[in-house]
């Protein structure tokens, strides 16, 4: 796990970790399950998300989330279907924790570049609110249903980068980083970092996770900066 990695997870070792239709609603009566089976009865629904017409095959698929509250615990239960022959067969059932202060907080976008949208919520709320910590899930095109990133979560603040055809997120802290992502089967890996700090310094790394700096120069103090490339080094 790289510096910036384990900095990172410090930010929100105090959160428990783990939604647009079109439709989202904040729920305040207790004891409703919606079709949600397993769940604890006594548990409140406090957020219901679902959608057809945006993520993956349009009208053909649906997500749906429902958080749920139980005493002090929070907890999200994410269902994804297809229709066939009028019926939607749930192809994902997924059971996350999650943090009781920040709504879910949907949000539509590309990931692969594949033409059919993928899906965010917010999982946990870092110690500083510039990072937003969110769980991405990646349509599957081919089986017809969702991949759970599986570390997405440690990589605040994600966004598809068009220019180098990846995922980057945006670490905002003492210091601030840039980090370069690619996709592979349910996880992000690391191919490059901009740390900006008393000095900028822009690092690559290989498959088995070792670094290498290839840039290293001074940096403007008070700069908070975004990169959209690290080699040549262009600013967001």
């Amino acid at each position: 796990m790289t510096k910036w990695v384990f900095l990172f997870a410090l930010l929100i070792a105090s959160c428990k970790i783990e939604y647009h239709q079109t439709a989202f609603y904040k729920v305040n009566a207790t004891n409703q399950q919606n079709g949600v089976d397993n769940i604890n009865t006594k548990a409140k629904l406090v957020e219901l998300f679902s959608d057809s017409l945006q993520v993956g095959r349009k009208k053909l698929n649906k997500f749906e989330l429902h958080r749920y509250a139980s005493g002090d615990s929070n907890y999200v239960v994410i269902r994804f279907s297809s229709k066939i022959a009028d019926k939607w067969i749930v192809r994902n059932e997924f059971h996350f924790s999650k943090d009781p202060i920040a709504g879910c907080d949907p949000n539509v976008s590309d990931f692969n570049n594949d033409g059919l949208n993928d899906i965010t919520y917010v999982s946990a709320v870092a110690a500083r609110g510039a990072n937003e910590v969110r769980t991405l899930f990646i349509y599957n095109r081919k089986k017809d249903n969702l991949i759970y990133v599986k570390n997405s979560n440690q990589f605040p603040n994600m966004l598809y980068n068009k220019e180098l055809n990846c995922i980057d997120a945006f670490l905002v802290s003492g210091c601030n980083t840039t980090v370069f992502l690619k996709l592979e089967a349910d996880s992000l890996r690391q191919v490059a970092s901009v740390d900006q700090c008393d000095s900028i310094t822009v690092k690559t790394y290989d498959q088995r996770g070792l670094e290498k700096t290839i840039l290293k120069k001074e940096a403007n103090q008070g700069d908070v900066i975004r990169y959209k490339n690290y080699n040549p080094l262009k600013e967001n």
